[in-house]
This record gives structure tokens, sequence and C-alpha cells, in this order.
């Protein structure tokens, strides 16, 4: 299969088999919401077998933490990697979330990843992004090129195909995801989203910022 018959149509178990054909050393990337679950899920009937990295800030809910306890379980062909700057959450009243989410999304999260993506040097990257999540993703490809090759399976399915496959599939979707909690990230920086609200809406709400920057910015990887 070649990249030149794909669609918004074309199955993403095709997209990570060729994934996998072309990058062996493919790892992904995951926060274990809603999308993240489901391409774990969609990822074992592709054959990955690869690494899964999570990077835990300090500041995820419990829910995130049992979310991903249980996918540990129930996918042990796969290599469940977490994480940590080793930063203990600030003292109440210092908190860098509330005057620098910028600098706390970079410290906590994306430099631990850029480390390990540095000392493991992967050529291609896995992850969960879709187009109907924000505005900031909404020309998403199936493949991007930049200082890796990223692969983004479900780039064309919308929220209710995510939905009714997990449904479809009894997967362990994090319960705050029925909850409202359709894009869930540290809990400072996370509330339910309202009606007519984006997926994403909930996410650093306020605070004229919607990506933590491993994907777009100066910090994007």
């Amino acid at each position: 299969m070649t990249t030149q018959y794909w669609d918004a149509n074309t199955d993403p178990r095709d997209v990570i088999r060729w994934a996998l054909a072309g990058y062996p050393d493919l790892l992904m990337t995951s926060a274990f919401n809603l999308n993240g679950v489901v391409l774990i899920e969609l990822a074992a009937q592709a054959g990955f077998a690869g690494e899964v990295v999570f990077v835990d800030t300090g500041y995820h809910f419990p829910e995130t933490l049992a979310t991903r306890d249980h996918l540990i379980t129930r996918y042990p062909q796969m290599q469940f990697v977490t994480l940590s700057a080793d930063l203990p959450p600030e003292p109440w009243g210092e908190e860098q979330f509330r005057s620098d989410p910028d600098g706390c999304c970079r410290v906590r999260k994306v430099a631990p990843l850029r480390e390990y993506l540095a000392r493991k040097n992967p050529s291609a990257l896995l992850n969960a992004r879709s187009r109907d999540q924000a505005a900031t993703r909404r020309d998403l490809g199936f493949v991007e090129i930049g200082e890796r090759v990223r692969i983004n399976p479900l780039a064309y399915w919308r929220r209710e195909q995510i939905e009714a496959f997990a449904q479809a599939h009894h997967l362990p979707v994090n319960p705050l995801y029925w909850a409202g909690f359709k894009s869930i990230g540290c809990w400072p920086c996370t509330r339910a989203v309202r009606p007519g609200e984006d997926v994403r809406a909930g996410r650093w709400s306020g605070k004229g910022k919607i990506e933590c920057g491993l994907w777009i910015g100066e910090q994007s990887l």
C-alpha cells in the first residue's frame, strides 16, 4: 500500500501497518485520552508491539493514571514507558501553571519527552491527534514531516466514530471523558467541555492556549 491511494476513508490500521513497514523503530506517544486509548487498540490489531510513552507531569488526574495501569494489563505485548521531569508539584500559591502555563508545559511535559526521544532517536512517532479536536488540527494529515516523521492514523476520524469504536471494543476509556472532559490533561488546566465547544476547549481555559507544545510551535517535536 502506498500513500497515493490514501483518503479520508483510509482505515487507520492500514496507516499503522504502512508505518510499521517503513519505520520499524516506530514509537507511540499517548496521554490516554479517548483518542489515545482507541489508537492503542488499533495499533494492537495492526501488529504494533513497541513502546507507548507517557509523560507524568505530576499533575495528572488519578483516573488518568488508573487508565494507564489498565492499559498496561490489557496490552502486555506493548512496552509502556512513563517519563517524569522529577519535579514535585509547586506549593499552593506558587504554581507555575498559573503564571506561566507555557513554561510549565515546557518543563514538565515537553522536556522529558524531548530528552527521551533524543536518547532513543526513533525515526517516526505514532500519535492520536485528529482533525476535529481543535482549529489548530483542522488540516492534519496522516503523515507529517518535521524533526521526525509523525504518523496520525486517526486524522480523519470524527469523535462519533472514535466513541463508537471504543464502545464496540469495550475499551477502558478514562471515566472523566464520559463526565464531559473531552480532552484530559493536567488537573489544574483541564475542565469539562460546555455544549457547543470544541473538544479541546477545556484545556488551559482562559489562558489563550490550546496546545501544550509537543506538536505545534517552537517546542514541537
